[in-house]
């Protein structure tokens, strides 16, 4: 994990509130038909300004910390949002410092893993430790590049 700088970005998307517990479990998990949603052929083609063709993962609005509620939005990044289409919401993803992952290999196993990694380096009180702010994924051809907030 490096330390780096990430640039402001807008996400449109759809958005669901979850916990990683109700993920673990299949009856509740609410991840799955997010993604199954905005992965949809042309789920965002409608939107206007988009920056580029990556898949945006924002986790924002922590309850506490790794153990509670949050907000999972999954969109495209924008270079404003004054209209959203209907169903969508936009969330602004401030610059900051941030622990970088790239996330390389078969998915989402790669990506699972990755976020176990940072769960263990949160609970071993690893520096510099999660703010569990505004956390983003950026999915792209190559893989994800994961930004932790710190």
């Amino acid at each position: 994990m490096n330390v780096t700088e990430r640039a402001e970005l807008i996400v449109v998307g759809f958005a669901v509130r979850t916990s990683n517990a109700d993920e673990m479990d299949p009856a509740r998990a609410r991840l799955p038909g997010l993604w199954q949603r905005a992965g949809a052929p042309g789920a965002f083609a409608h939107v206007p300004g988009r920056v580029d063709e990556n898949l945006y993962a924002v986790l924002t609005d922590y309850e506490s910390d790794h153990h509670g509620s949050y907000t999972q939005i999954v969109g495209t990044g924008v270079r404003t949002a004054p209209r959203l289409p209907e169903g969508m919401v936009a969330v602004r993803v401030p610059a900051g410092q941030v622990l970088k992952l790239e996330v390389r290999g078969p998915m989402p196993q790669a990506l699972v893993e990755s976020w176990q990694q940072v769960w263990k380096h949160t609970e071993s009180g690893g520096t510099p430790s999660r703010a569990f702010t505004t956390d983003l994924e950026v999915h792209h051809r190559d893989g994800v590049d994961l930004y932790i907030a710190v």
